[in-house]
């Protein structure tokens, strides 16, 4: 009775309707829009058979480009959020997080894949890789808000959002030297260590430093014809033009994926630095707005996808050691891993507590799955990759989704009450942790 098409143009237009509503009342239910939107692909592709099976395996280079898309543009507004500068200490949260906790994921879910799942170690530490990253795109409930354009309000995210967030915003460029030294043991192997040299080389060094180069380059171009160009017409930030942070996006990203660099950290790092520029000006609002806008929208069609692929069959090869590897990695793994990082740090119990549990998995690790088995030699592994790491995603949107809002809110409380406590003043942020 009804064809395919016109299905599909009207579930988009409900779709990107539910986008816009959905947020402003699930603000304070244990309930996310990720969860939503999963529910109901899952549930559209179960009742319609005119509709085409999303299969990742299958429609693997569309998978790659589309979660890429997703993930810069996310990465953009993250990078466009954070008020805090950059710097060693005022950061220190953000380096534990990455720099201990993010290989001690890695590590553990490697062994885990080679004990309990049975993979081999390629194959291991590709799904520890793509897993370690805290993703930027489905971690609304718990990252900071937009950019704040008044001086009295600078610096004062939360350590739990602002850690969060800027975490988000470089491990998911930080965790591709480890991607890429997953490709290199598939196509190498395990006995010959000729591949050694050239991972330290071009996949950790140059490719770092070419990504955080181009993003500061870039960002400092564009900031000066934002703000301070001679050319009036070119100066955009009067003018409001908020769609420009997407040419942004795809300028850092582009040049530094040309010279053979990350992309993500580029991004991110040109973002933060059209941030430093002008820092209360209030344009950083108006391209914030355009690019969670745009990124919304990309995440609410994301899922709908991955909600559909679990429907036509994406868990059908999971057994016991699979959901006890993905339980163990939520629950266990990540946790212990970010509470061992932030120990002895400057975050309070509860900050810690917090920051250790919400490292939430999503669009990110599909990208880097999808690029290792483009680029690698993962035979006969696709499937039970995919499936692994799609149940780890899924998970992770119900529990994190169910978790963040209410705990999030209860954490924002006791904050509230320190601060009166201390101050006489519920408005004044505490300078202690709780």
């Amino acid at each position: 009775m009804f064809e395919a098409p016109s299905i599909v143009y009207a579930a988009a237009g409900a779709a990107v309707f539910a986008a816009a509503v959905l947020p402003r009342i699930l603000k304070r239910a244990p309930i996310s829009m990720p969860m939503v939107f999963l529910a109901a692909g899952a549930l559209a592709f179960g009742l319609l058979d005119v509709l085409p099976t999303p299969d990742p395996v299958q429609h693997q280079q569309f998978t790659m480009h589309l979660t890429e898309v997703c993930v810069i543009v996310s990465l953009m507004g993250a990078g466009l959020a954070l008020d805090r500068p950059m710097g060693l200490r005022r950061w220190a949260t953000t380096w534990r997080m990455i720099g201990v906790a993010m290989p001690l994921c890695i590590i553990a879910l490697t062994l885990l894949g080679l004990w309990l799942l049975g993979l081999g170690l390629a194959g291991a530490l590709l799904l520890a890789s793509a897993l370690a990253p805290t993703d930027p795109v489905l971690a609304a409930e718990v990252q900071v808000g937009e950019p704040a354009d008044e001086e009295e309000k600078m610096g004062q995210e939360d350590e739990i959002r602002f850690g969060l967030t800027s975490e988000a915003g470089l491990n998911d460029g930080l965790a591709f030297p480890f991607v890429y030294l997953a490709i290199a043991l598939s196509l190498a192997g395990y006995s010959s260590g000729a591949w050694f040299p050239e991972w330290v080389a071009i996949d950790v060094l140059w490719r770092i430093g070419v990504g955080v180069l181009m993003g500061w380059a870039t960002g400092k171009l564009l900031a000066t014809v934002f703000f301070s160009s001679r050319l009036k017409a070119a100066r955009l930030a009067e003018h409001a033009e908020g769609f420009v942070a997407l040419a942004a996006t795809f300028l850092a990203y582009g040049t530094a994926e040309m010279l053979e660099g990350y992309g993500f950290i580029a991004v991110f790092i040109c973002a933060a630095t059209i941030r430093a520029a002008e820092r209360t000006h209030g344009y950083h609002q108006v391209l914030h707005g355009y690019i969670k806008q745009l990124e919304r929208l990309m995440t609410v069609f994301v899922l709908v996808l991955f909600g559909g692929a679990i429907a036509r069959g994406l868990f059908a090869g999971i057994g016991w050691p699979d959901v006890i590897v993905a339980l163990a990695f939520l629950l266990l793994v990540r946790p212990l891993s970010g509470w061992i990082a932030l120990s002895g740090g400057k975050t309070g119990p509860w900050e810690r507590t917090a920051l250790a549990f919400f490292g939430i998995r999503g669009i990110g690790s599909f990208y880097y799955l999808a690029y290792a088995l483009e680029a690698g030699a993962f035979v006969g592994q696709a499937e039970r990759l995919w499936a692994v790491l799609g149940l780890v995603v899924a998970m992770s949107v119900v529990l994190h989704g169910a978790t963040a809002s209410p705990l999030i809110n209860r954490l924002d409380k006791l904050r509230r009450h320190e601060a009166f406590r201390r101050f006489g003043d519920g408005n004044q942020a505490p300078k202690t942790s709780i």
